[in-house]
C-alpha cells in the first residue's frame, strides 16, 4: 500500500519531486563518467524521462528520434523536441533552463532518402555542437539508439559513439526514496484495478468490454498518463496466452487471464497479472494447473531475490540483509495464495 495520498501537501512530506529530479539527473551523469563517455544521446522515452523529467507524448514513444536529449560532461541536460511543443516545455519545466530546449531534427518512420540525409546532418552538426560547448568534444558518445543513417553520419564527422543505455540502465536501476513511493503508489494502482475488475467480470461479457471498463477505471486517476494495455484473455485464448483481447463472449466456469500492461503513474509503471475463475468455484484440475504456474512464479522470485539481487547491490556499493529478504519471502509464502491466487467469481 502506498504510504500516503497523490496529491502534494503543505503539511505533509510526500514525494520530493525536485529530489527525485536532482537525483535521476546525477545518477545519471555519474553512470556517463564511470563508462568514460564525455556525453549521452539519449532517444528512448524512459532515458530522457530519467534526465529531463519531461513529458512523451503517446504518439511519440514508439518513434525514437522524433524527441530526444543530451547529457554532457557537467552541464545541464539539452531537450531536442517536437516542433512547438517546446514552448509548452519550457512553460511547464523550469528546471530545464529555457535555452536548452531545442527543436528536433527528426526522420526516423518519417523521411527517406535525401529528406532523411538532409535531417541526419542538422542531427549529427547539433550533437557536435553541444559536445564542443561542454568541452567533451572528441570523447566516446552514448547512445541508446542507432540508426543507420546516424552510423554513416557519425562516422563522417569523426564521432566516436558507444552504448550507452548500459550506464542508463544502471543509472535506473537503483531507486531513490521518491522513487520508491512511486512504485508504490502504481502497484496500489494496480491493486485497485484489480479488485474494479473483480466486481465487474461477470459471465456474458465480452474480453473487450473488460478492458474497456477498465481503461476507463485507469484513466480516471489523477497522473495515470498511460496505459499501454489491458489484456483480458478468457477460455482457450490464455494459454497460450495471446496477450490481446477480443470480442470473445466470457462463460461461466472460465479461467479470465487480465494482464494491466504498462500501467504508469507519473512514469514509474507496473506490468500487473491476476487469474480469475467466472461463476464457478475453479475445477481440481484448473487448481493443479495454477498451482504449477505458481511454483514456477516463486521459484524465480527466490533465484532474483537470494542469487541475483545481492550480486547487483553489490556492484552498487550496497550490502543486502539476509534476514529481511527471508523475512519477506515466509510473508509472501504466507500469504502469497491470497495475494496471488486464483480468484473465485461465484458470486457474480
Amino acid at each position: 500500500m502506498a504510504n500516503f495520498g497523490m496529491l502534494g501537501m503543505d503539511w505533509q512530506q510526500r514525494i520530493n519531486w525536485d529530489r527525485l529530479r536532482t537525483y535521476r539527473l546525477e545518477r545519471a551523469r555519474a553512470k556517463m563518467k564511470e563508462h568514460g563517455l564525455g556525453a549521452m544521446l539519449l532517444m528512448y522515452d524512459e532515458n530522457i524521462r530519467y534526465v529531463t523529467s519531461t513529458l512523451t507524448p503517446g504518439w511519440n514513444k514508439l518513434k525514437p528520434g522524433l524527441r530526444y536529449a543530451m547529457l554532457c560532461g557537467d552541464d545541464a541536460p539539452v531537450l531536442f523536441e517536437q516542433g512547438d511543443i517546446g514552448m509548452q516545455v519550457r512553460r511547464h519545466s523550469p528546471w530545464l533552463p529555457k535555452e536548452n530546449v531545442r527543436y528536433s531534427y527528426a526522420w526516423i518512420k518519417g523521411a527517406a532518402g535525401p529528406a532523411s540525409d538532409q535531417q541526419v546532418k542538422k542531427f549529427t552538426k547539433a550533437v557536435i555542437q553541444e559536445m564542443k560547448k561542454s568541452n567533451v568534444d572528441g570523447m566516446k558518445l552514448g547512445v541508446d539508439f542507432i540508426d543507420i543513417n546516424l552510423i554513416d553520419a557519425f562516422k563522417d564527422a569523426g564521432i566516436e559513439w558507444t552504448d550507452g543505455m548500459t550506464a542508463m540502465m544502471e543509472a535506473r536501476a537503483i531507486k531513490n526514496e521518491d522513487e520508491q513511493e512511486c512504485i508504490r503508489m502504481v502497484g496500489a494502482i494496480g491493486d485497485a484495478a484489480h479488485w474494479e475488475c473483480m466486481n465487474f467480470l461477470k459471465p456474458g461479457l465480452t474480453e473487450n468490454q473488460v478492458t474497456a471498463h477498465i481503461m476507463e477505471f485507469l484513466y480516471n486517476i489523477p497522473g495515470i498518463e498511460d496505459v499501454e494495455d489491458v489484456i483480458v484473455s478468457s477460455g482457450p485464448n490464455t494459454w497460450p496466452n495471446w496477450r490481446n483481447f477480443s470480442d470473445r463472449i466470457i462463460k461461466p466456469g472460465e479461467i479470465v487471464f487480465m494482464d494491466l500492461a504498462a500501467l504508469t503513474w507519473n512514469g514509474y509503471k507496473s506490468c500487473y497479472y491476476r487469474t480469475y475463475c467466472v461463476g464457478k468455484e475453479p475445477t481440481e484440475h484448473q487448481n493443479e494447473i495454477y498451482a504449477e504456474a505458481l511454483k514456477w512464479l516463486y521459484d524465480a522470485i527466490r533465484e532474483v531475490t537470494l542469487v541475483l539481487l545481492p550480486k547487483i547491490l553489490l556492484q552498487n556499493g550496497l550490502q543486502l540483509k539476509f534476514g529481511v529478504i527471508k523475512k519477506r519471502m515466509r510473508l509472501q509464502q504466507t500469504f502469497g495464495d491470497t495475494a496471488l491466487g486464483l480468484r473465485n467469481m461465484t458470486s457474480q
